[in-house]
């Protein structure tokens, strides 16, 4: 038998559906929010001037050890995330991305 897993994002500001996920970074940690078309646009919009005067780094530098760790100290991994959410009935993808309604879910069980 096949399973068919479906993940929908949600707008991490406005809720509602989100169109795309975006990353960033800041103080040497980095980020991911879920954002619809019109969310996205303002934090680009808000952004712009600071990545216009903005060097940018290469993934091979330090920085990069750096925000690995920052964001490793920042809560359980992925997988124990997905098996507490099959365990409590949530639907998860076998891959990717665990949503942030599931890690908060987690976090206030």
């Amino acid at each position: 038998m096949a399973q068919r897993t479906i993940v929908f994002l949600e707008d991490d500001l406005a809720g509602g559906d989100a169109e795309e996920t975006l990353s960033f970074g800041l103080d040497g940690r980095a980020y991911e929010i879920d954002l619809n078309t019109k969310n996205a646009a303002a934090l680009r919009k808000a952004l712009a001037p600071y990545v216009a005067g903005a060097r940018k780094v290469s993934i091979r530098n330090g920085s990069a050890g750096r925000t690995a760790r920052a964001s490793a100290d920042s809560g359980p991994d992925a997988a124990t995330l997905r098996a507490w959410a099959l365990e409590n009935g949530y639907e998860v993808n076998s891959r990717g991305r665990v949503s942030a309604a599931i890690r908060e879910a987690y976090e206030s069980s």
